[in-house]
Order: C-alpha cells, then structure tokens, then sequence
C-alpha cells in the first residue's frame, strides 16, 4: 500500500463557519465527530449529505472500517441529489467507496468503481467543479487496479492542472504526490523529490495532519539515509499520536524505533 492509495474527496474549509469545524476534525481523523456536525443538515441539505458521506468514505480508505455507515450516508446523498452537478459528485464517491474496498483487499468492486465513475464522468463536464477529483479518481483506478500507468498519469495531469488553477492545495497535494510516485517508477529521483516535497510543504500549510505521515514516509523514500532516518522517524511520532491511521501506514513504520 503506498499513500496513492488514500487520496480523498477534497474540499478545504470555506469561510463557513461549520465548514471549518468540520474541516478541524476532520484533519485531525476525527471523521464521525465531523459527521454529527453536519448531521442536522444532512437530512435536508444535498451538499451537507455529501460531505457527511465524504467524510465516512474517507474514514473507511483510513481506518479500513465503517463501510455500512459509509453506505448509509452515500445513499442519503444520492437520494437528495437532483443537478447533474450533485448527482455527478455522488457518483464520484461512490466510485471511490468502491474504489476503495476492492483496494484495501475488503470486496472486489472493481467493476462497480468503473461504472460509477463513468457515471460521473458524463455528468461533470471538463473544467465544471468536481471533475478534477474525478479525473484523480480515475487515475487511480488505472494506475492500482488497471495497471496502466500512462493513463494513470494522464489522468493525475489533468486534475494536477485544474487544481493548481483553482487553487485546491489539498487535491494539488494529492497529484504532486501520484506524479511523484510515478516518477520513481521512471527512475527520476529528482522530479520525485520534488514531487513529494511539494506534497508535504501543501499538508503542513493546509494542516491536514492526518495526511502529513505518508507524505513524510514517501519523501523519505527517495532522501539519502540519514534524512531518510529523520523523516521516517517524524513520520512514526505522528502516526502514534494520530491513534495508528491512515491504518495502512503501520507496517511501514513497524521497524522504526520509539524514539525515531
């Protein structure tokens, strides 16, 4: 498992105010906390439904658990969706749920994912809000379970632009690190240490703390030893305070010393 594979649906705080305490919690892994915030507006609200589904897929890709309430709220999303634009972003999630469990090893739904993504796909125009984290999504469909790196990059390209144009630090986070990623595999150690430097410096400046330790462990993938050391150690302080999430990281992490 590599931190490609915990990419979420990415929205920063707005100047709402229960935005931003939604957004504190849920930086924090504090997912179901973030989830009862929204709750009396869930039952009415469809923006409101799907960020409570959004945060509780998110805690499944995290934590590996709570994939019936993450059903539940999608449901509920999908059921107050009425735009192409609503009916399109839940679409996107449910892909990623399904995404998700075929990748974490819970059910294959691979085929699930591709449906609901295609879904999306022909209700988000190119350039409409949302298509850039679907065109994430969809790299990451074809790099982990398709196997097919160019369109994987292809795709990680064209939410790279649009969120660097929209200016999403979170989803830019996320595509510096899938193109860092890939840059490993073509043996380019400077653009991926460039790659992944960015990625961290986005998840301390947005505080998204929950995604700071994978971004410190794949950058020290690619830093000599004794930084490597560093960050690795860095990286197992955080994981320990955080409660052992995101779940996957451990064994990664499993051999490093208590002190770092």
């Amino acid at each position: 498992m590599t931190e490609t594979a915990v990419p979420l649906s990415v929205r920063s705080a707005s100047g709402d105010p229960l935005d931003g305490a939604v957004w504190r919690l849920r930086s924090r892994g504090c997912w179901e906390d973030a989830a009862a915030l929204l709750e009396p507006r869930a039952a009415g609200e469809p923006r409101a439904a799907l960020a409570r589904a959004e945060l509780r897929v998110e805690r499944c890709m995290f934590t590996s658990e709570g994939w019936g309430r993450a059903e539940e709220a999608l449901r509920a999303a999908e059921s107050l969706a009425h735009t192409d634009a609503e009916r399109g972003a839940a679409a996107c999630e449910r892909g990623y749920l399904a995404f998700a469990s075929t990748l974490l090893g819970v059910r294959d739904r691979a085929d699930e994912a591709r449906a609901a993504l295609g879904r999306a796909a022909a209700l988000l125009a190119p350039g409409a809000p949302g298509r850039a984290l679907l065109d994430f999504r969809r790299g990451l469909m074809a790099e982990h379970v398709s196997g097919n790196p160019q369109a994987a990059e292809a795709g990680y390209r064209r939410a790279h632009n649009d969120a660097l144009g929209r200016g999403d630090a979170l989803l830019s986070s996320y595509t510096w690190q899938r193109l860092g990623a890939l840059a490993v595999l073509n043996g380019d150690v400077a653009e991926a240490r460039h790659g992944f430097t960015e990625s961290l410096r986005l998840r301390e400046e947005t505080g998204y703390l929950v995604g700071v330790a994978p971004a410190l462990v794949a950058l020290a993938e690619v830093e000599p030893e004794q930084e490597a050391l560093r960050l690795r150690g860095e990286a197992a302080r955080l994981f320990r305070l955080l409660g052992g999430v995101p779940r996957w990281l451990g064994p990664k992490l499993a051999e490093q010393p208590a002190d770092g």
